[in-house]
C-alpha cells in the first residue's frame, strides 16, 4: 500500500515529507498539471490541502481538505460525454448513450438493487445525482464527513458493477423519452440547442444534443449501452474527486476498497489526459423554428474563445459588462430603458475544440425586430469601442465575487478539482485565478471584444 500522506509538494514549497529534519528543500518541478504526467504510485501537493495520487490503473484521486466543515462531496468523474458518441452514416448510432447509461448505472449491481441505492444515502440524509456534458459524465454525492465511505463505496458499485439489464434499458428509455418531450417543452433549451446545432452542424458531436434523439434512443439497443459502458468506463478515464472535513490516505484506501470490484483496478494504465482536437469551424447562419410558445426565444451569437485561451479572463471581463448582471449593458438598455423584454443575458460557451459568444433574450413577437437592433448595436458598440475603466474595475468585482462565493462549500470545490483534472492542462490555485483577473487591462478587453464583430448565428424559436 502506497503512504498517500508522504507527499512531493509543487515548487516553491517546503518538501519535508520522508526526509531528515532539516535537510527540507522546495521541489522545482511543476506539479499543478494534469495527473497524466504524474507517475503511477505517488502523491503529489498541487497547492495547500490539495493533494493527487495516481493508482497503477490509471485512476486519479483528488482531494482537498476542509477542516472546519462536518460535511463532505465526492464526485466521479468520466472523461465521456455525448461528444464521444458515433453518428457515422451505415452504423448504429450511440447518440445519447452516455446520457443513457448515466440513468441506467442507477439502476442496479450484483450487490445493492436501484432501491437499496437510494436508500443507502436518503438513511443518512445525503444528496445524490448525476449529470451528462459534452466532454464529461458526473456521479456525485454530498454526505456528513463521517458517512463519506459509505457514499465512496456506493459510488464505486455503481461505476464498476452495473448489471445493465435488457427490464431497465426498457424502463429506462421511456423515461428519457418523456425527458427528451420536456426539454423539447422549453423555450430556452430548444433555442440553444438549435443555435449548437447551426454553429456546428448535426454532424458534429458539439452540434448534437446531449439526451439524443427520438429515434436514437428508440434504436438504441442493450448491447450498445453495455459495450459503450465497458470501453469508456475504464480507471485511466476516471477521476475521483473529493472535497471536505477528510485525510487524503484515508480517502484513497477507501476509493481503492470500492472500486477494487470485479478486477476494475487491476492492471496499469497512464491517465487519459485532457481532451485536444483540430480547430472545429463556427458556420455563420440563421435558423427559425416555429412553436406555440407564448413568447420568442432568440440566441444571436458567433465565434468565441477555446476552453484554455489566455484571453479567456479578459472576455469573462468584457462578458460581465455586456451582459452579465442587472447593471450589464444589455440588461440597461433592453430591459430597464426600452421595455423590451423580461429576460435578457449574454454568455461565453468553450470547448477543447472551439466556442461561443453570445446573447439570449425571451420577449413577445412583436418586439422581436426591436429587440435584435438594440442587442445589435450594443454588439458592435462594444466590438468598437471595448469597455470603460468603470466597467472593468465592476467586471472584475463580479468575476472576483463569483468565483469566491461559489467555492464556499464542500461541492463546488470538488466540482472545480474534477473538472480541472479532468479538462485542463493545470490546476490553477485560487488566488493564481484573482491574479489573472486582477491584471486584466482595458487594452486587454479591447482586444477581445473584438471577437463580437465576427459573423453572425441567430437561432429564433416560437410562434
Amino acid at each position: 500500500m502506497t503512504d498517500h500522506d508522504s507527499v512531493i509538494r509543487a515548487a516553491g514549497q517546503q518538501a519535508t515529507a520522508g526526509r531528515p529534519s532539516g535537510s527540507a528543500r522546495p521541489d522545482t518541478r511543476d506539479l499543478s498539471g494534469s495527473g497524466a504526467a504524474q507517475p503511477a504510485g505517488t502523491t503529489w501537493e498541487l497547492e495547500p490541502g490539495v493533494r493527487r495520487t495516481v493508482l497503477a490503473s490509471g485512476l486519479r484521486i483528488v482531494t482537498e481538505e476542509m477542516p472546519t466543515v462536518r460535511s463532505a462531496a465526492v464526485g466521479v468523474w468520466v472523461g465521456t460525454g455525448s461528444c464521444d458518441e458515433t453518428t457515422a452514416p451505415g452504423e448504429p448510432t450511440t447518440h445519447g448513450c452516455s446520457h443513457f447509461l448515466e440513468h441506467l448505472l442507477f439502476k442496479g449491481t450484483a450487490e445493492r438493487t436501484a432501491l437499496d441505492i437510494s436508500v443507502a444515502l436518503d438513511a443518512v440524509g445525503g444528496e445524490f445525482n448525476a449529470f451528462t456534458a459534452k466532454e464529461y459524465t458526473c456521479f456525485h454525492a454530498r454526505v456528513l464527513d463521517e458517512d463519506l465511505p459509505l457514499a465512496v463505496d456506493v459510488l464505486g458499485d455503481m461505476i464498476t458493477s452495473s448489471l445493465i439489464t435488457d427490464e431497465d434499458v426498457e424502463a429506462e428509455r421511456d423515461v428519457i423519452l418523456d425527458e427528451i418531450a420536456m426539454h423539447d417543452d422549453d423555450p430556452d433549451d430548444v433555442v440553444h440547442n438549435l443555435f449548437a446545432a447551426q454553429a456546428w452542424g448535426l454532424d458534429s458531436p458539439l452540434g448534437r444534443g446531449i439526451a439524443g434523439t427520438e429515434e436514437s434512443i428508440e434504436g438504441m439497443t442493450r448491447d450498445q449501452i453495455d459495450a459503450f459502458y465497458r470501453a469508456h468506463y475504464r480507471p485511466e478515464n476516471i477521476v475521483i474527486s473529493v472535497a471536505g472535513n477528510l485525510r487524503h490516505g484515508e480517502v484513497v484506501e477507501q476509493v481503492e476498497r470500492a472500486f477494487a470490484r470485479h478486477g476494475f483496478l487491476d492492471g496499469t494504465a497512464s491517465p487519459i489526459p485532457p481532451r485536444t482536437g483540430s480547430p472545429l469551424a463556427v458556420h455563420p447562419g440563421e435558423v427559425r423554428v416555429t412553436k406555440p410558445y407564448e413568447q420568442v426565444n432568440l440566441v444571436l451569437g458567433m465565434e468565441g474563445l477555446w476552453r484554455d485561451d489566455d484571453r479567456r479572463f479578459a472576455l469573462g471581463i468584457v462578458n460581465a459588462a455586456l451582459g452579465g448582471g442587472t447593471s450589464s449593458r444589455l440588461f440597461q438598455e433592453v430591459r430597464e430603458h426600452r421595455g423590451l423584454a423580461y429576460s435578457v443575458y449574454s454568455f461565453a460557451g468553450t470547448h477543447a475544440e472551439s466556442g461561443v459568444v453570445g446573447v439570449g433574450v425571451g420577449c413577445l413577437p412583436g418586439k422581436v425586430d426591436q429587440v435584435l437592433d438594440v442587442v445589435r448595436d450594443e454588439l458592435r458598440t462594444v466590438a468598437t469601442g471595448g469597455i470603460t475603466a468603470e466597467e472593468l474595475l465592476r467586471g472584475k468585482g463580479q468575476l472576483r465575487g463569483g468565483l469566491v462565493l461559489g467555492l464556499e462549500d464542500p461541492a463546488s470545490r470538488m466540482s472545480r478539482l474534477g473538472k480541472a483534472e479532468l479538462v485542463h492542462d493545470t490546476l490553477m490555485t485560487i488566488d493564481q485565478v484573482l491574479d489573472r483577473i486582477a491584471g486584466v487591462t482595458v487594452e486587454e478587453c479591447q482586444a477581445v471584444a473584438e471577437i463580437f464583430a465576427r459573423p453572425e448565428i441567430l437561432a429564433v424559436v416560437g410562434p
